[in-house]
């Protein structure tokens, strides 16, 4: 990596940590906390609003969140939002590298609060898809400009830790999603007025007020800055993450992200349709089954915290790649354990889902595993780029999945989708360390 031969003494505790160091870190953790907010509105509000959608365009005659063709096209919405993030990921992570990445971060916040709030207006399926798409590719992009961020800004040997917190932030924002949705039911049902779904979407315009701030308070990384003035000019292009020397990590991290995020993906969307579609809640009110649903991501993002901090314990332990390698594995046995055999809700929202939950943590390690190893002029584009195309293969497994699930019963497709982490942990097993954890190979490139 791009490294000065005496690069300045990193702080030692928090009260050495420079004002532009916080800046940047509270930057970088707002955009992540209202990435998780901005993603998850519409997995828990997916079936009614589509049901409710399609209802006003006549292709069903109930507003039926079970239908089919809602299990369709809600389907179909998700597939087009993780595929937008997949292209906002390659986007933004050029113009993280080109223009800096404090301007790339207020872009990203900007684009998906923006069309977030749009979708609140949508009147047709395919206009809520549209909607969708646009928002995520601001999602996608802040993941990898604020991981490269932080990671050239804050100090090296707190990464574990600082992935964990950035996370976590993430995980806040779907608490505060599943927080907005009960929110407006109850208000609803207090005023006495018909709860609609597309209410939760006007949430969603609040991050743009960051951007400002953003602007006027957060420099671009000192590291950036030298890159930028050492390659006078001749900036690295896309092409050059399958150069010699690097082409193997891409391949690597490419099929490591493909496979966990499918995995993951599937769960989170799929897992509250099967919730929903349990034989023994077939009497309850609706209300009551929402109610469930979102008690369940409640447990689901709460145990994933814990997790994060976990794994920033075990990354200090064992390094990085046996971190991911092992939580891919226990998220492999956790998803198998959970959908092998049929189980009751009860023991699907207290126990087991949240099982998974603590195992997606995993995917904490890769906010600071990824940008590194990659050069910095190529750090923001390589972490999107591969990132990134892990949610293009989610977005055709969330479909594929759901396409092959027997109406109303979602069990063996979740089951199915959860074998791929453990293919992600032997894979990442082959990945490097990042070379600027290790002295002996920080001019490696």
């Amino acid at each position: 990596m791009e490294e000065s031969p005496n690069p300045p003494r990193e702080p030692q505790n928090l009260r050495e940590v420079t004002p532009q160091q916080w800046r940047s870190g509270i930057a970088a953790w707002l955009g992540w906390l209202f990435d998780g907010l901005d993603i998850h509105l519409y997995t828990l509000v997916a079936a009614p609003f589509v049901a409710q959608l399609l209802l006003n365009a006549g292709d069903i005659t109930a507003l039926n969140p079970a239908d089919p063709l809602v299990k369709e096209k809600s389907s179909w919405i998700q597939g087009a939002f993780l595929v937008g993030w997949a292209f906002g990921g390659g986007f933004f992570g050029r113009v993280g590298d080109r223009l800096g990445r404090s301007r790339a971060l207020g872009l990203t916040i900007l684009t998906y609060a923006l069309f977030t709030g749009l979708a609140a207006f949508a009147q047709t399926w395919w206009q809520l898809l549209i909607c969708r798409f646009l928002a995520a590719l601001g999602i996608g992009g802040e993941w990898a400009v604020g991981s490269a961020l932080l990671s050239e800004t804050w100090p090296r040997k707190w990464r574990p830790w600082i992935a964990a917190v950035l996370q976590s932030a993430v995980n806040i924002g779907v608490l505060l999603a599943c927080g907005t949705v009960y929110l407006f039911v109850t208000v609803s049902t207090l005023l006495h007025v018909t709860y609609q779904p597309r209410w939760v979407f006007l949430v969603g315009i609040l991050p743009a007020l960051v951007v400002f701030w953003i602007r006027r308070k957060v420099p671009e990384p000192e590291t950036w800055h030298a890159a930028k003035a050492a390659a006078v000019g001749a900036v690295p292009g896309i092409a050059d993450l399958f150069a010699r020397g690097i082409r193997r990590t891409t391949f690597l991290t490419l099929l490591v992200c493909g496979a966990s995020l499918t995995a993951w993906w599937a769960f989170m969307f799929w897992h509250a349709q099967h919730l929903r579609n349990l034989p023994e809640l077939a009497a309850w009110p609706a209300d009551q089954r929402e109610k469930l649903v979102s008690v369940a991501f409640f447990l689901v993002i709460g145990t994933s915290i814990f997790g994060n901090f976990f794994c920033g314990w075990l990354a200090r332990l064992i390094g990085y790649r046996r971190s991911i390698a092992a939580m891919c594995f226990a998220y492999g046995l956790a998803s198998t354990l959970t959908f092998l055999w049929p189980r009751s809700y009860g023991a699907l929202v207290w126990f087991w889902f949240p099982f998974v939950g603590f195992c997606s943590s995993v995917f904490s390690l890769f906010t600071m595993y990824m940008p590194p190893l990659f050069p910095t002029l190529l750090r923001t584009t390589g972490a999107g780029f591969c990132y990134n195309f892990g949610r293009v293969a989610a977005a055709v497994g969330t479909v594929v999945f759901g396409l092959f699930a027997p109406v109303g019963d979602f069990r063996h497709a979740l089951l199915y989708a959860g074998l791929l982490a453990p293919l992600a942990a032997v894979i990442a097993l082959l990945l490097p360390e990042p070379p600027d954890e290790n002295p002996t190979l920080m001019n490696a490139d």
